[in-house]
């Protein structure tokens, strides 16, 4: 019986496809005109009446996807209200959780995803390992965040990121919506115009985003307010490690400080907006110019300060410019601003400087 079907399956490839059966069991029954051996045929028998069982109840997503001679390369675990993939906005309610999965790469390459005008309702993915890369307000910008960050995108902004196998990347997400949203948010610690939220990594997270996706699949009596209990259990527990006090040794964060350092000291006889760089880098303006400070003890327009001071330091002890020509040369349109910004830092004006250092080189 069990040739019968090996000999039926190869002739109608389309029922097997409908199966949803992975490709190297396909495969294996075209082998030869579809002969095989008895015992190989038995393994991949089961193997398709598991793909049939997996197909049958779809309402509890567990997904492995393989590749011929790879074995499993990603797992997939997701849940979704009323069983519907449709992105949508409900104000009918404060809070509603739309869905919730998790996805855990092994071998699989890449996993995109480009939504260009965004999506209608909120969305959190939590990096439990491995990493994920960004690009926040342009697919030109990249923003690699580590395991221990949680990234917050908001109805209608861009969404392009990429997960690699080669970093075993594990992430949790959640799409929700509702007329409170914003306040609920805020309560919680969420920076308006923030996209990345360093959270740690904790069982707990992993916890409260898996009994989530359970009860989208299982649906039973109560379950829409009990995913809205859930949500906002998961948002307590952010909010508690975003307030507790740390000492700046993330990751993430230092990273994040030396791109900042590298781009003002390279950059800084440009006009530079810190609030559109803190913007495009996914962070408040806030929250970037509190936590610069930490890494480097001055804040970012305090920092090219120091470096165009520096910089017009040295031309004036090596270069027969004008102070004019070095307030421009620094990145000072107006000369006047320039001399009082310099006298601030050194306590002379940049033509009393120039004329104490020929001074004392004479001695």
């Amino acid at each position: 019986a069990l040739c019968y079907h090996a000999g039926y399956l190869n002739l109608h490839n389309n029922v097997v496809s409908s199966w949803l059966a992975p490709p190297d069991v396909l495969r294996a029954f075209y082998k030869d005109g579809g002969s095989y051996s008895f015992c190989n045929c038995i393994r991949i028998f089961y193997r398709i009446m598991a793909c049939m069982y997996m197909n049958r109840n779809r309402r509890n997503m567990h997904k492995m996807i393989y590749y011929p001679k790879g074995g499993m390369q990603m797992y997939m675990n997701t849940g979704y209200l009323n069983q519907s993939h449709q992105d949508f906005k409900d104000k009918r309610q404060p809070l509603v959780v739309g869905s919730c999965g998790c996805y855990r790469l092994s071998t699989y390459p890449k996993l995109p995803t480009y939504r260009p005008r965004g999506r209608l309702d909120y969305q959190i993915i939590y990096i439990a390992s491995g990493k994920g890369y960004f690009h926040f307000d342009s697919p030109e910008n990249e923003t690699i965040v580590p395991a221990g960050n949680i990234v917050l995108f908001r109805p209608k902004e861009l969404q392009k990121y990429e997960y690699y196998g080669n970093d075993k990347t594990e992430v949790f997400w959640i799409h929700f919506t509702g007329s409170n949203v914003k306040n609920l948010l805020r309560k919680y610690g969420f920076a308006d115009k923030q996209r990345i939220f360093p959270v740690g990594t904790s069982p707990e997270y992993e916890r409260i985003f898996k009994r989530i996706i359970l009860e989208l699949q299982k649906c039973q009596e109560e379950y829409e307010e009990t995913l809205v209990h859930l949500l906002q259990l998961l948002l307590i527990e952010f909010e508690r490690e975003l307030t507790r006090e740390h000492v700046l040794k993330d990751e993430y964060m230092d990273r994040e400080m030396e791109v900042a350092i590298s781009y003002f000291s390279s950059s800084y006889n440009l006009e530079i907006n810190v609030k559109e760089y803190a913007y495009s880098k996914g962070m408040s303006t806030s929250w970037f110019i509190r936590n610069f400070k930490k890494y480097t003890g001055e804040t970012p327009i305090q920092f090219i300060t120091s470096v165009r001071i520096m910089n017009a330091q040295i031309l004036l002890e090596t270069t027969a410019y004008s102070v004019n020509e070095i307030s421009q040369i620094v990145g000072y349109s107006n000369p006047s601003y320039f001399s009082r910004a310099f006298r601030s830092k050194k306590g002379y004006s940049p033509q009393q400087y120039r004329n104490r250092m020929r001074e004392l080189s004479l001695i």
